[in-house]
């Protein structure tokens, strides 16, 4: 973050490079107290960026604005061409229509992230054809709902677009770099307006007032102004001409000075402004209404603060010359006078969310109107897509005295919905055990439950939902949503966690209960009161849960939920049911049509600004694109996951990106970054007790140490997987693919016993199933163990099966490592030819793919194909590979089963390597290897 006090002779400067700047989504937020010119710097930047060829689209919100919600979006896109509008999907376009007041509730329903996506389309294709100015003068007044697509477009811009900000604030604490974000780059800078020197000041006054004063006098100014450009124009209209204060003295603060300038105003004139400044978008008409008279009256009571440079009236737009002005006249105003203003503008106001507002600001007490009138409010902003908006007007209501529970929970929901956990959790926690047990207190759990989940804290979830779904009895929609959210709370979480008051539910045992509690929600879902949509969800639920358990696709359950399933509704990724398909095509080797089917998932999700679900549908086409071999397309998601997932915030919400990532680079042969990212993951997986989500990260470790022959560290990395391999039903790709790493690890480490349990349990699902990938890896890892007892006719014929069932899985890299485990065979066989076709078509897989690590392997055991017996003192291939590895540490018997070769075999070639380097033991193999050509 660039922060420096810019002198006003050089802002000029650092504005001209910031508009010049071609390097993408940039901000500029030009910050000081009020009055020292942010708005001159502001106005002049945009007509800079006129001159330069850009679009610019500004908005200059004020404080009676802050709780218009979508009233800075409006602005903003009143400059925007109406046929970019018009090119949005449906569903974009009815939200921005609804933020323009242009189309009301029929339809479906939008929301602040369906605002937010359609901003960020319409600016990225205007950025297309030239560069973009958002400019927002005085931004602290810019309202909660616009703020947030603001902040949204920032994260999601790629083209030449850039953002002007002037922020009023002390020195050093502005908050718009808090919550303004370039997609993890840091990409905005600072200016921060200093005072003016005495020199400048003097100008400036001679310039705008026409009057000169002794230096003594500026001197005075300048203490009393701190230099403030504002605040010494309002001290010298104050002064006399000796520079005395007339009848109050030099006022000390800008509250004064203000009194000052508008003491003389009479009571009519007054009243006017006290109008302007009480609305958020004053016309003339608008004026006169409220105060009883007519247009042409206001313009002539107006006329005379026109002249002194308080207000202007521009057509029949009334604004005052600074908002400090405004926040005099309504400061200094009784308060039964503001009530009265109130009052009056409620009644002529038609629009809900301002009605409401004043109505609120006119009451001293709760009445049954004014919460009724709020509560509508909150209702429109709801529907418009304004869940922010509709949280400050209930709790407007709440201040009132119209402190009800309900009220509270539907103002937590707004919270959370509008992305301010922090707020909605507040809410809750002080309401939920002030709650009679019932529906009220079930729907608290419920959202609770879900603000859990969303942090991953799946334990403190799974109580949650628990008691969601018991005293939710009597209200079906509740328990269904509370019982999905439980059984992927308990899927996700802990053996130990999910058990919690589970009276003798075992291990396997805790599979059941998920199981039944999908189950219900199922039966639940049946009630004429559950709606379609929370019916598909419950299907989609199901057939996940029966996927995972291992019991295959119900695809009866999946057809249904897809048929119930409308695109209209805002559904998490989890339960939506086209995303669920794509998972369940991805899991049984359909790959190219999960893939596709990905990608209409992630436009539905795109288009609506969910940046949750974004960030699980970019980490699951990382996976998909990896096993279609595809490691570039998958690396690329798979950082998307990780910055979307930073961009989130809140805690321990990047496990499953980085959980992600870390297998991409691990294929990638990107060792440090893999286990960066794997060791990021598994820790915060068990800080937040989520010890099932740490099953990844231990994944990764183990192919890590397998692609590098480290076999005891990677059975050490997968120990607690292997623990309860026996008790988890089910061996699926998600949720299992280090199976085959696994058993690969345990033959070479001479454990082949429980290398052929995992080989039976893979071959029995598989067949079960019928699933491609089980039966492929579980022929190949047969294959293993048949070498390493030394029937190696058995295990090519092993292999050849494998490879048949690899026919039926598009998997390039599980098919090349049975490749390369055939090359291995027929070398061992004495195929020379045959062996080095095969080791060279492994290869070719693995460097067209980026597997670094695997090319490395291939390269070797086809050198050791072509190797020769050399003059004596060279080392063969086979010789330098052994040596190698007993340069490791690794034993005889490791090296055996690595290579697969005998022990006695490794003996030989040991004899041999000592002759050749003339050494008499293993220990001084590295440093002679090391000394060698």
């Amino acid at each position: 973050m660039a922060t420096d006090v810019i002198a006003h002779a050089v802002a000029n400067t650092a504005i001209e490079g910031f508009l010049d700047a071609q390097d993408g989504p940039r901000a500029l937020v030009v910050e000081g107290e009020a009055g020292i010119g942010k708005t001159t710097l502001w106005s002049t930047a945009c007509d800079a960026a006129r001159a330069r060829g850009h679009l610019v689209a500004t908005s200059r919100p004020s404080e009676a604005e802050s709780v218009l919600a979508y009233a800075g979006v409006a602005d903003l896109l009143a400059e925007v061409d109406p046929a970019a509008i018009e090119a949005l999907p449906d569903l974009q376009r009815l939200a921005v229509y609804r933020v323009l007041l242009t189309a009301g509730s029929e339809g479906p329903v939008t929301d602040q992230r369906v605002v937010a996506a359609a901003v960020a389309a319409v600016l990225e294709a205007l950025s297309s054809e030239r560069p973009v100015l958002l400019a927002i003068d005085d931004v602290q007044w810019l309202d909660t709902s616009s703020k947030a697509v603001v902040a949204f477009v920032a994260r999601r811009l790629t083209g030449p677009v850039k953002f002007l900000f002037s922020e009023r604030c002390e020195p050093l604490q502005g908050t718009t770099t808090s919550w303004l974000r370039f997609g993890g780059l840091e990409a905005v800078s600072n200016l921060r307006l200093g005072p003016v020197s005495l020199g400048a000041l003097h100008a400036l006054i001679l310039r705008k007032l026409d009057r000169s004063f002794s230096r003594a006098a500026i001197v005075r100014i300048a203490e009393v102004s701190g230099g403030n450009p504002f605040y010494a124009l309002e001290l010298a209209r104050a002064m006399d001409d000796r520079g005395s204060a007339s009848q109050t003295g030099l006022p000390s603060t800008l509250a004064e000075l203000v009194r000052v300038r508008l003491g003389k105003l009479d009571a009519d004139v007054r009243k006017v402004l006290l109008t302007v400044a009480s609305v958020a978008a004053p016309t003339v008409d608008l004026v006169a209404r409220a105060n009883d008279s007519t247009p042409e009256e206001v313009v002539e009571l107006l006329e005379g603060v026109e002249t002194d440079g308080i207000i202007w009236i521009d057509g029949n737009q009334v604004r005052f010359a600074h908002p400090l002005l405004a926040r005099g006249i309504y400061g200094d105003a009784a308060p039964f006078a503001r009530r009265a203003m109130h009052r009056s503008l409620a009644a002529i106001e038609s629009q809900p969310e301002l009605k409401a507002r004043h109505l609120a600001l006119a009451a001293t007490s709760a009445d049954e109107d004014t919460l009724a009138a709020l509560d509508g409010a909150a209702d429109t902003a709801r529907t418009r897509g304004a869940p922010a908006a509709a949280a400050e007007l209930l709790e407007l209501a709440i201040g009132l005295g119209g402190d009800k529970p309900w009220r509270r929970l539907r103002a937590a929901g707004d919270h959370f919905q509008a992305g301010d956990t922090k707020r909605a959790r507040t809410l809750l926690e002080d309401t939920v055990e002030e709650l009679r047990p019932g529906v009220l207190r079930a729907i608290a759990f419920n959202l609770l439950g879900a603000m859990c989940l969303f942090d991953n804290r799946y334990a403190e979830a799974t109580q949650l939902l628990t008691r969601s779904a018991e005293e939710a009895s009597d209200l079906p929609t509740v328990v269904v949503q509370a019982l999905m959210s439980l059984s992927w709370a308990q899927g996700m979480g802990s053996f130990a966690e999910g058990m919690e008051g589970a009276e003798g539910v075992s291990e396997k045992g805790l599979f059941d209960v998920m199981r039944e509690n999908s189950r219900r929600a199922v039966e639940l879902a049946d009630d004429p009161g559950v709606s379609p949509s929370v019916k598909s969800q419950a299907q989609a639920m199901w057939a996940h849960t029966l996927f995972i358990h291992g019991e295959g696709v119900d695809r009866t359950a999946i057809d249904t939920a897809l048929a119930l399933e409308d695109d209209a509704d805002d559904v998490a990724f989890p339960f939506k049911a086209s995303a669920v398909n794509a998972l369940l095509l991805a899991w049984t080797g359909r790959l190219d049509d999960a893939a596709e089917q990905l990608v209409g998932v992630r436009g539905h999700y795109d288009e609506r600004g969910a940046d949750r679900s974004m960030m699980a549908v970019a980490s699951y086409q990382a996976l998909v694109e990896m096993w279609r071999g595809n490691l570039t397309a998958a690396a690329t998601f798979a950082d998307e996951a990780v910055e979307r997932a930073q961009q989130l915030g809140g805690d321990h919400v990047e496990i499953i990106p980085l959980s992600v990532r870390s297998v991409v680079a691990a294929q990638l042969g990107l060792e440090e970054a893999a286990r960066a990212d794997a060791d990021t993951a598994l820790q915060s997986a068990l800080e937040c007790g989520a010890t099932r989500m740490a099953d990844w990260p231990r994944m990764t470790l183990c192919l890590v140490e397998v692609s590098l022959g480290n076999h005891e560290a990677a059975v050490a990395a997968v120990a607690p997987l292997l623990e309860r391999l026996q008790i988890v039903p089910g061996t699926e790709l998600m949720h299992s693919w280090y199976l085959p790493d696994a058993a690969e690890a345990l033959i070479a480490l001479g454990r082949l016993e429980e290398a052929d349990q995992i080989v039976d349990v893979l071959e029995r699902n598989g067949r079960r199933v019928d699933r491609p990938w089980m039966l492929a890896v579980a022929g190949r890892c047969r294959a293993m163990s048949l070498a390493a007892r030394g029937d190696v006719v058995e295990a090519e014929q092993a292999v050849r099966v494998a490879l048949d069932w690899h026919d039926r899985l598009p998997m390039p890299l599980e098919r090349a490592r049975t490749l390369l485990l055939l090359g291995q065979l027929q070398r061992r066989r004495r195929l020379r030819d045959p062996a080095a076709a095969t080791l060279r078509a492994a290869a070719s897989v693995f460097e067209e793919m980026g597997a670094a690590l695997w090319v490395a392997r291939a390269e070797a055991e086809l050198a050791r194909v072509k190797g020769k017996r050399g003059d004596g003192t060279v080392l063969t291939a086979s010789e330098q590979r052994v040596a190698e590895l007993a340069a490791t540490g690794m034993t005889n018997r490791d090296i055996a089963a690595t290579l697969f070769i005998s022990p006695k075999t490794v003996e030989q070639n040991l004899g041999r390597v000592y002759r050749k380097l003339g050494i008499k033991n293993r220990a001084a193999i590295g440093s002679r290897l090391a000394d060698m050509p």
